[in-house]
């Protein structure tokens, strides 16, 4: 059989070629050279556009004794669902040149349909040598006639950069156009077979990122300490290992709780069920703040203060205090913070804020003014 095909198919065959010879040689030494290196696809979605162009022949009568070895043009475009499997769309183009001897015009068919490829990982160590293999179901237009088809292929590619987002690689098609037998048309299913070498553009490997280190000058000899940087030197900073405004003495600004310089003050009174340790859920946001100071002031260990007020035996107050400190406790806890950082007491009625006269007094000796104080002991760098 005569061979017979145009520039453009020329040309669409030895590109792919000449990049792979130009430029895929230097660059897998390169890659040899980092083989050691760890591999990891981009973050999101794999997206792949596979170009094919090739040569391509007809392997049954009637097209083989009458056509030429021609050309052949396939182009997917692959999402990956896995690092092992790919799924997308396909269209391809196929142009057998036509034997003058028996009849005039070339035969070229149009194909659009979609599949899946099995493939190793674009990531894997090494070289990143990649054999695939993959299957479409396609609809063809041939001429006058519009029929289904499939195509499967196999193939091997290779990448050309570091980053393997450029692969290149021969592969092997086979198209097969399932006829329907339509009166005045040969009945006989049209297969294709196409040599090529393909190119695929892909997102490629992750980005490799340096560590960002932050750089800290060295105070002058002699000169204050700020560990936070935030101006406000440690001798005068209340919160010295977190950044805050100079005007809240370098402690962030919280809602519902003061920092200050020995103790941690509450804005809001943290509430109990009458005559027990049940915190009412209304306090929850209060304490939840005091868990966030603690959380930023990794240097800070509290003590938990609980008070009454005098209704009742002494007895029965100092157990009903430290049973409240001891709840708090536990709630700190759960959220989060350290043990080993609390420690809770219980003071009975021994520290009234109001007189014990008034039901206006007790009322806030019980629960308003600082049932609760947070006292910082001494230094702990637990959460």
């Amino acid at each position: 059989m005569r061979i017979t095909f145009d520039a453009l198919t020329a040309a669409l065959v030895a590109l792919p070629l000449f990049a792979t010879i130009s430029v895929f040689a230097p660059v897998a030494h390169a890659q040899e050279a980092d083989e050691s290196e760890p591999h990891h696809l981009a973050p999101g979605m794999q997206l792949s556009l596979k170009l094919e162009p090739g040569l391509a022949t007809a392997l049954t009568d009637p097209q083989r004794d009458r056509t030429d070895v021609g050309m052949g043009h396939t182009v997917k475009v692959l999402f990956g669902v896995h690092r092992y499997l790919q799924v997308g769309p396909s269209f391809a183009y196929t142009r057998l040149p036509a034997d003058a001897a028996v009849m005039a015009e070339a035969g070229t068919s149009w194909t659009l349909g979609g599949g899946a490829r099995l493939m190793r990982p674009h990531d894997a160590p090494g070289l990143g040598i990649a054999p695939w293999v993959d299957v479409d179901l396609v609809y063809a237009r041939t001429g006058a006639l519009s029929r289904p088809g499939f195509a499967t292929a196999v193939g091997v590619s290779m990448p050309l950069d570091n980053r393997r987002r450029f692969w290149v690689g021969p592969f092997a098609r086979y198209y097969q156009i399932i006829d329907d037998e339509d009166a005045g048309f040969d009945g006989r299913d049209a297969k294709i077979l196409m040599f090529g070498i393909g190119l695929e553009i892909t997102t490629g490997l992750e980005r490799k990122r340096e560590p960002i280190v932050a750089v800290v000058e060295p105070a002058p000899p002699g000169a204050p300490s700020d560990r936070d940087g935030d101006t406000v030197i440690d001798s005068a900073d209340n919160c010295p290992d977190v950044a805050g405004p100079v005007e809240n003495d370098g402690c962030p600004v919280y809602s519902k709780v003061v920092v200050k310089r020995e103790k941690l003050e509450v804005k809001e009174t943290i509430a109990f069920g009458w005559d027990s340790a049940v915190i009412e859920p209304t306090s929850y946001p209060a304490l939840d703040e005091v868990v966030r100071a603690l959380q930023d002031n990794r240097g800070f260990k509290v003590q938990i203060d609980g008070h009454a007020s005098s209704e009742g035996t002494y007895d029965h107050n100092q157990a009903l205090s430290e049973a409240r400190a001891l709840a708090v406790l536990d709630y700190l806890v759960s959220k989060g913070v350290a043990k080993e950082r609390l420690v809770s007491k219980g003071f009975s009625e021994s520290v009234p804020t109001e007189t014990n006269t008034t039901a206006e007094g007790r009322d806030s000796n019980r629960r308003v003014e600082f049932i609760l104080e947070f006292i910082i002991v001494t230094e702990s760098k637990t959460p």
